[in-house]
């Protein structure tokens, strides 16, 4: 058994209590305009190409073994339908203009990896936590490997969307010390254009989910002219009211992935976002805290 993982992120201390290692599935049901992995939504190996760096020496042509990339306009193109991701090119790219994103783990390479750091996690408090794209979309593996980090006493942490089947999230309960649950549009039209499909099904497994785990922390990224206003602080307010949530995330949006966009040819949409102010982001959590929320501005 093996998964599609784009980055083990080691040292990690906005993803979970005290240090932790990340470990980043490809995959995912969501198409956020404002992500900040966009390697991540694609659920297969991609090629990250960086022009900036590129001197198109032509070295990455001369050794595909597929005969997939090519120099056209000053720019290195790659045939998509040719590449198979052997990494031949990025071996050879002497400035570091090319990039494989993502990489087949098994479920025993990628705990010989994290169990490394074990002893900062115990120093810390610290632990694992599995991240994305979407975990769970790829549920066999993350429910094994969750499974024997709790078999080497390693305090788990699942971030998810919460777009998956209720099933997957029940299956890795027992093995979760702490749920990081993104909530991002309470208005469910605004959550269609913004993200790309209904929040209905985030919403309900929410609700499910707090019935079955006791430990769910609540990250909500907060983009000004999204969802950066009073209205959706209270329609959140109003729907966890009952929900048992311990603590609360508001993370304001930045940019700094903007360059990824570039080197996966997507287009980014940076015009239709922009950073809140931090007066609004501390009147938001003011309006959580005034309710009893442990809240934190930031991961």
């Amino acid at each position: 058994m093996k998964a599609n993982i784009f980055n083990i992120q080691k040292f990690s201390v906005h993803d979970g209590p005290g240090i932790r290692t990340t470990v980043f599935f490809k995959g995912c049901p969501l198409k956020c305009l404002w992500c900040h992995n966009p390697e991540s939504q694609n659920p297969k190996k991609e090629i990250l190409y960086d022009i900036n760096k590129c001197v198109l020496c032509g070295k990455c042509v001369e050794v595909c073994p597929q005969n997939a990339v090519r120099i056209e306009n000053n720019v290195v193109l790659t045939d998509k339908n040719k590449c198979n991701h052997c990494g031949e090119c990025v071996i050879y790219c002497i400035p570091g203009a090319r990039q494989v994103a993502g990489k087949e783990y098994t479920v025993d390479e990628v705990l010989k990896e994290v169990i490394k750091d074990k002893v900062f996690y115990e120093h810390s408090n610290g632990g694992v936590t599995v991240s994305g794209g979407e975990p769970l979309i790829q549920i066999d593996f993350v429910e094994e490997l969750l499974k024997k980090l709790k078999e080497n006493n390693i305090h788990t942490a699942v971030d998810t969307c919460g777009t998956v089947n209720f099933e997957n999230l029940q299956r890795v309960a027992p093995y979760t010390d702490v749920f990081l649950y993104d909530l991002k549009i309470m208005d469910d039209e605004k959550h269609k254009e913004f993200v790309g499909s209904s929040n209905k099904l985030i919403l309900e497994n929410l609700k499910r989910l707090s019935q079955i785990h006791n430990n769910i922390n609540l990250r909500m990224i907060i983009v000004e002219g999204v969802n950066a206003e009073e209205k959706h602080i209270e329609e959140t307010l109003k729907f966890i009211k009952d929900l048992g949530i311990k603590k609360i995330n508001l993370l304001p949006y930045h940019d700094i992935a903007k360059h990824k966009y570039k080197k996966l040819n997507m287009f980014y949409e940076d015009h239709k976002m922009k950073k809140p102010t931090e007066e609004k982001m501390q009147a938001f959590k003011e309006m959580f805290e005034s309710n009893n929320y442990n809240v934190k501005i930031g991961g």
